[in-house]
């Protein structure tokens, strides 16, 4: 959804890249609900590949990978990935009145910032979230949308061994105001259009 100055694709020889985000290492988060129980389950839930060790498998052997959760310790990383987003749920257990990030999102957000390094933010959900207060700051933005097992998949766009080709098939609001928003809609302005997507 974003790549300012073409930031993405990353490149492989990085001296270090820093991860965080509650969503970067968890396979039930990655798939959602629906998957091996009814309402999924965040954690290690079945055999997968995590987008942390997608991107490890990704980078050159020489390229210092590391992580945390809260997005602390960043600082003098060439690059950041900070994933973010749902944890599981089917059906009336993901209602919910307010789509914005959770505080543990918005704490690594802040940290990311805070640390001065460019990154990327990837979400990982089953519907568009309220993103507007946190697009802006980022270098990148991607929407994985529930990506399932293989985190493999998100390192191969992000480091350009394939090329992004998703378009949106519905509107992104701005807002919970905005809700619902639908192309042809009056006053229409989302804040990405139906069909809208990035590539390379």
């Amino acid at each position: 959804l974003k790549n300012q100055n073409n930031f993405l694709p990353l490149s492989k020889n990085l001296t270090r890249v820093h991860i965080a985000g509650k969503n970067a290492v968890d396979i039930g988060n990655q798939c959602g609900g629906w998957t091996i129980s009814w309402q999924g389950q965040s954690g290690d839930i079945t055999l997968g590949t995590s987008v942390y060790h997608g991107i490890k498998s990704a980078v050159s052997n020489s390229t210092i990978v590391t992580y945390t959760f809260d997005g602390s310790n960043a600082q003098g990383a060439d690059a950041g990935i900070l994933v973010v987003g749902e944890t599981p749920y089917a059906e009336g257990n993901g209602d919910r009145q307010d789509l914005s990030l959770d505080a543990q999102d918005m704490a690594a957000i802040n940290n990311f910032k805070a640390a001065g390094i460019p990154y990327v933010i990837i979400l990982i959900s089953g519907r568009p979230m309220i993103i507007d207060n946190v697009i802006e700051d980022c270098n990148a933005f991607v929407a994985a949308w529930l990506p399932g097992t293989e985190g493999q998949g998100i390192a191969d766009v992000l480091f350009g061994d394939y090329n992004f080709t998703g378009k949106l098939s519905h509107s992104w609001p701005r807002s919970m105001n905005q809700i619902p928003i639908n192309n042809g809609d009056t006053n229409y302005d989302p804040l990405f259009p139906y069909g809208f997507g990035l590539t390379y």
